[in-house]
């Protein structure tokens, strides 16, 4: 697979559906924020099972410059990226 074919544009956002733990203040605003029952915190997830903070309609991070550092760590085509599109059958 090459990295030309992989693009945050044409994928369903897996790296959304991921459960995100917040280990410092991110900035993450405070309606996004979930807290765990072990007393962690987590990006809040809807009904779908989708992080909050995702714009379904343009399938972009809605707090793209305040995302947690996991999420900016989960770059585009990293080994991460990739294991979770093979997951997902996005290839």
């Amino acid at each position: 697979m090459s990295e030309k074919s992989i693009s945050c544009s044409r994928c369903d956002a897996c790296c959304c559906r991921l459960e995100v733990m917040l280990i410092s203040d991110t900035g993450v605003p405070t309606y996004l924020v979930e807290t765990t029952q072990w007393g962690g915190q987590v990006m809040a997830r809807l009904d779908d099972d989708w992080c909050a903070a995702l714009d379904r309609n343009t399938m972009l991070c809605s707090i793209y410059e305040k995302r947690p550092q996991i999420c900016r760590d989960f770059e585009m085509g990293s080994f991460e990226c990739v294991t979770e599109r093979m997951a997902t059958h996005q290839y």
